[in-house]
């Protein structure tokens, strides 16, 4: 591990004094409903790694025969057990992990100290690919968990980046902006110290407690210090504001990714049978775990599609009603009010509403929501996780057993990291999407309405003159051509439909039912594991 401390003296009679931050034991009183089953926070970090770990061991032993016989047949049978077994060790632990402390002055004059952590999991594609959350429960196995969690994310949705995270151990909410600031510029240059940040070699996006503003901060910090002369230097990071190199669709891109991965499965009718539900979406009642960014966007998407939202559970309190809750009217309210308690368009529920009765439950907020605790209570025939490891391998055994399909994280809420891969390349392109095309796609669209009009009136239009040639809505609003938006939402939207075919193929293949999770894991390990067998191990 790499570690790199400023250590400073004490407070003299000038009275200044350090305070060091560190993970906090527990969530404030007020999240006890919605974290309630969470064991603490000293043993939540690491059990979240040996549950990531678990969940891969799983895959690998289950594809290691497939993998040795599919190494050409020249090689000696010793020798192909040799290589396979080898790189499946290489693939499980984190590559590189760099734990830092700065100072900060803040506000009030007095001086605290920050600790971070930024994990690279994999460099068998480059760049290491991975958020950083703004947490006070983030410790250093929480985030070697999460950079894990990337490198088979992106690996289940073909996203050429190894896997990465970072966490700093703070609650965002007890800081000023100009104190956030002061946070985000200094970690970037502690991170660029080291190698952690590039845009060929570790591309960090928003992820808890962080967003755009953050994302502007650090590549504004990267491009005036470490990276001044590079021309990409603004591809060092994703999810930046427009104005910054950002891309249209990046703020919905996770939330509509778990519209789609839903939509995928909803629709398959061999998936459907398994639990009882008919195809499609609607009508379908569902519930969301945290009415956050992602939690928000799946439910405008889902309410769209015609199912219906029947209750919302947040840090603060849950609402209920099943007739439905309208999204633009909990948003509204949300953003007038800053929380959805006393919402006039529910009631408000107590209890445990991840139990309530619905067909779809999200699990949008944080980790180890779903366990061993309350997994026989969830009545939910489907599970979209939203989060990241929302679910317990003891949870998962419960779900399976009461045959209950869960779209697993790894593919289900990929849709951040394919709109990110989407933003990195229009950084390095340095021009947007449908820029080059849009002139020449409306004036083709037009020239060819003028040729069916000219076509019709020689054939049947002589002497009656001129047959009008009108577009219908639907084409009307693509005449001029696709815009960025446009491309992205249809590049997420095949992103997410090729990842569930293959996820499909992989739980048929090995027999693995509605075992979603180990089918994901798989396509990961498999494509993986292509990647180093044919680049070879360096300097081994």
């Amino acid at each position: 591990m790499l570690q790199h401390s400023l250590k400073l003296l004490r407070g003299t009679k000038s009275g200044l004094h350090l305070v060091k931050t560190k993970p906090l034991a527990h969530a404030c009183a007020s999240n006890s409903k919605l974290f309630s089953s969470m064991p603490g926070q000293e043993d939540a970090g690491k059990e979240f790694l040996n549950q990531v770990e678990e969940f891969y061991e799983k895959a690998a032993h289950l594809v290691r025969d497939n993998l040795i016989d599919r190494l050409p047949s020249r090689m000696p049978e010793a020798d192909r057990i040799k290589k396979v077994d080898g790189i499946l060790k290489v693939i499980k632990p984190c590559n590189n992990v760099l734990e830092i402390s700065f100072p900060i002055k803040k506000d009030s004059g007095e001086y605290e100290i920050i600790s971070a952590w930024r994990a690279q999991h994999s460099h068998h594609r480059a760049p290491c690919k991975g958020g950083i959350r703004f947490s006070p429960m983030v410790d250093e196995h929480e985030v070697k968990a999460l950079a894990s969690l990337m490198t088979y994310k992106c690996a289940c949705v073909d996203v050429p980046f190894g896997g990465a995270k970072a966490g700093v151990a703070l609650d965002p909410k007890l800081y000023s902006d100009n104190e956030l600031e002061k946070i985000t510029r200094r970690l970037t240059v502690e991170l660029a110290k080291k190698g952690f940040i590039g845009p060929g070699v570790d591309v960090p996006a928003p992820d808890m407690g962080t967003g755009e503003r953050e994302m502007a901060w650090i590549a504004d910090t990267y491009s005036q210090t470490m990276g001044w002369q590079d021309i990409n230097a603004h591809a060092c990071v994703t999810g930046k504001p427009i104005t910054q190199g950002g891309i249209h669709g990046r703020t919905s891109a996770t939330g509509r990714g778990v519209f789609h991965a839903i939509k995928n499965f909803a629709e398959e009718a061999s998936f459907m049978s398994m639990v009882g539900l008919m195809p499609g979406l609607g009508d379908k009642t569902f519930i969301v775990q945290g009415l956050g960014n992602v939690g928000f966007h799946s439910m405008r998407y889902l309410h769209r599609a015609g199912a219906r939202c029947i209750g919302i559970a947040e840090w603060d309190g849950s609402i209920y009603n099943p007739n439905g809750i309208d999204p633009k009217e909990i948003e509204d309210y949300k953003i007038e009010h800053g929380t959805i308690v006393g919402f006039p368009g529910a009631e408000k529920y107590e209890g445990d509403l991840l139990t309530e009765q619905c067909d779809i439950l999200i699990p949008a907020a944080l980790e180890r929501s779903l366990n061993a605790d309350n997994a026989e209570l969830v009545k939910a025939k489907i599970i979209a996780e939203g989060a990241n490891g929302p679910t317990t391998a003891e949870a998962e055994k419960i779900f399976l057993k009461n045959n209950v399909l869960v779209i697993p994280d790894l593919y289900c809420n990929a849709g951040g990291v394919t709109v990110s891969f989407f933003e990195w390349l229009k950084n390095l392109n340095h021009v947007s999407y449908g820029r080059l095309t849009f002139k020449y796609e409306k004036d083709s669209n037009y020239h060819l309405l003028e040729s069916v009009q000219t076509s019709l009136e020689k054939k049947f239009a002589k002497n009656s003159g001129e047959i009008p040639i009108i577009p219908n809505p639907e084409f009307e609003t693509r005449i001029a051509g696709a815009s960025e938006k446009d491309i992205v939402h249809s590049g997420l939207e095949y992103t997410m439909e090729r990842s569930a075919r293959a996820i499909m193929r992989s739980s048929m293949n090995y027999n693995l039912g509605l075992d979603l999770r180990t089918a994901a894991f798989v396509t990961a390990v498999e494509k993986i594991v292509k990647v180093y067998s044919e680049a070879g191990l360096t300097f081994t």
